[in-house]
């Protein structure tokens, strides 16, 4: 399992005009915070676009829980709980800053696609490796 926290303000125009940010945003901070954790493992998301791969978003889901507002320092924890294959299941959770009152939480399943092909494919074995070496144990399981 990997996990990563971002942290992240929430911003004026982000917000309703209750100043809670608008349920849209948090599909945003998702992805913020999956492209930095992304990045702290060793894939930068340029770099994976600049081999050829994209990894667009084919299912998402979000759950609030309570409201975020203006200025709110966030944690957003970002966890991939496998090793990817074609798909990369990520769950995601959402809370101010030393708090423990859990404000969203979701999921986003991404797909790698051949960007010649433009169909999707195996997670490369470079991208694996990366994983793999996050998951140590649960690696020697997989085929």
């Amino acid at each position: 399992m990997i996990r990563h926290i971002y942290r992240r303000r929430v911003r004026y125009r982000e917000c309703d005009p209750m100043s809670v940010a608008y349920h849209t945003f948090y599909l945003d901070y998702f992805e913020e915070a999956r492209t930095e954790a992304l990045r702290d493992i060793g894939l930068p998301y340029k770099q994976l676009e600049d081999s050829g791969i994209i990894m667009p978003v084919v299912e998402a889901s979000v759950r609030y829980l309570a409201p975020a507002r203006y200025d709110d320092m966030l944690e957003i924890q970002t966890t991939f709980n496998e090793i990817p294959r074609v798909r990369v299941p990520i769950s995601y959770a959402i809370r101010r800053e030393n708090e423990d009152l859990l404000l969203a939480s979701g999921t986003v399943t991404l797909c790698f696609v051949n960007t010649k092909l433009g169909r999707p494919i195996q997670a490369p074995k470079a991208i694996r490796d990366v994983f793999v070496n996050q998951f140590p144990r649960e690696a020697e399981t997989e085929p």
